[in-house]
């Protein structure tokens, strides 16, 4: 069909060719009917290979995913019959994808739709400097949706996680314990298109089999014994959201089978019966087990394994980037100084050195344990080595505060300070620990520690 263009007017051509936006006119059955030279620039086309040829030629993702829903219309455009500033991409002619902002509204004579007009423009520069402000603020920002790093390993990470997160693929954190595998999986969910929806997580170590098949799919009323009541599953309750399956590695091979074939079909059927449920959920998963190893053992299933790590996400040990510890350090104590209100402002140097030196087997959960630990020790200001636990400064005898000449020493001197104290008090631990300008919690612990009891102390003074 060919409309009924004004290319008559002397100035119509003059008029598009000024445009820095690309136009175009389609036909109704979407053949190219007119096109200006901003739009032949952005495509790298000549104006006589683009007329008369189909605009799917554009190849935008928009368009082809609109198609791809079905309809009435081989356009959405002429279900909906207007489209404002839509990010999308096009192929040049050369294969390389343009990043534009098209708009597109029906064009009518005499109430009748003959075609649409489209505007595309070229936003390739403004692209490339979101890129590059994206990168900076990652730079600058050492927090990524509750992870804290700055190391290069970091930093992949972070990015690695956004450009997953816009996938509808399975993924799979490996990693050690302690890593932050539940935060890798929550930054998936945070930063996709499902981030409205719900995000719900399941143990798979926690339960037995009979358990987690009804954890996992549900349960009607008399399934089992103690099914007083129809239950859904984390499937349902996940649907439109993200599901994170923790230990994936230790879920039994009965249960493997079964949720192979959610996948496969995104159907559930409860525990007992056999009655089908779409689900829509988005898939993590996460482990800190050799899933090669297990599926070479007949352990896990080989075509769930494929399945489920579409998309690996590798976590990096903390012994791997200990640059990042001084910031991890000071990220936890933040928190503390939040939840208990106690003005510590760091570490000293001393200390510093031997939570660097430490190698940190349980990764980052360590860390903040021991950082934990330690301001329950402390009081005010800066904590000290003595107030870390025995086998983190153990590792690193350098750190060691210089005037300490043994550990003998120090916890001698310690107790002997504690003693007095108590004494000095009458027994009164409240007291005793403002002599010491500790917490009453630290004289109680250290009590336990030199085995003292408040009886014994006051007794031993006469």
């Amino acid at each position: 069909m060919t409309l009924p263009l004004p290319q008559s007017h002397p100035f119509f051509e003059d008029v598009v060719n000024t445009m820095q936006e690309g136009l175009l006119i389609v036909a109704p059955d979407g053949t190219i009917q007119m096109v200006n030279e901003a739009l032949t620039h952005i495509l790298g086309y000549e104006r006589e290979e683009l007329l008369g040829r189909s605009c799917a030629v554009l190849q935008c993702d928009q368009c082809q995913a609109a198609r791809g829903q079905g309809g009435a219309h081989w356009c959405r455009l002429f279900a909906q019959g207007l489209e404002r500033k839509r990010r999308c991409t096009v192929r040049r002619k050369d294969g390389h994808l343009v990043p534009v902002l098209k708009s597109a509204s029906l064009l009518r004579h005499n109430q009748e739709v003959v075609g649409a007009v489209e505007t595309v423009t070229d936003i390739s520069l403004l692209d490339r400097h979101e890129t590059a402000i994206k990168d900076l603020e990652r730079a600058l920002d050492r927090e990524f949706c509750g992870m804290v790093g700055t190391a290069p390993a970091m930093r992949h990470l972070f990015s690695l996680l956004e450009k997953v997160a816009q996938s509808e693929a399975p993924v799979m954190v490996r990693g050690e314990s302690g890593t932050g595998k539940e935060l890798a999986a929550r930054a998936v969910h945070e930063c996709s298109p499902r981030r409205e929806g719900p995000f719900i997580q399941l143990n798979c170590a926690a339960l037995n089999e009979a358990l987690l098949e009804s954890e996992l799919f549900g349960h009607v009323k008399g399934a089992f014994t103690g099914a007083y009541r129809a239950r859904p599953g984390r499937f349902e309750v996940a649907t439109g959201g993200t599901l994170f399956l923790d230990e994936v590695g230790d879920i039994p091979l009965s249960v493997q089978a079964k949720l192979l074939r959610v996948l496969e079909t995104k159907q559930i059927e409860r525990v007992g019966d056999h009655r089908p449920i779409e689900v829509d959920v988005r898939i993590v998963s996460a482990t800190n087990r050799d899933l090669d190893r297990l599926v070479a053992e007949g352990e896990f299933r080989e075509d769930l394994y494929y399945r489920i790590n579409a998309l690996p996400v590798a976590m990096p040990a903390l012994r791997e980037r200990p640059e990042d510890i001084p910031w991890l350090a000071s990220h936890f104590l933040g928190l503390v100084r939040q939840n208990s209100g106690k003005a510590l402002t760091g570490l000293t140097p001393e200390a510093l050195r031997s939570v660097v030196a430490y190698p940190w087997p349980g990764n980052v959960r360590e860390l903040k344990s021991a950082l934990e630990y330690a301001s329950v020790l402390a009081e005010t200001g800066r904590l000290k080595t003595e107030h870390l636990p025995p086998h983190i400064t153990a590792a690193n005898p350098s750190a060691q505060p210089a005037a300490s000449h043994s550990g003998e020493e120090t916890a001698d001197a310690q107790r002997q300070a504690l003693i007095e104290a108590l004494r000095q008090s009458g027994g009164n631990q409240s007291r005793a620990a403002q002599l010491l300008g500790v917490s009453r919690v630290t004289v109680y612990n250290r009590m336990r520690k030199y085995g003292l009891t408040v009886q014994t102390v006051v007794e031993s003074r006469h």
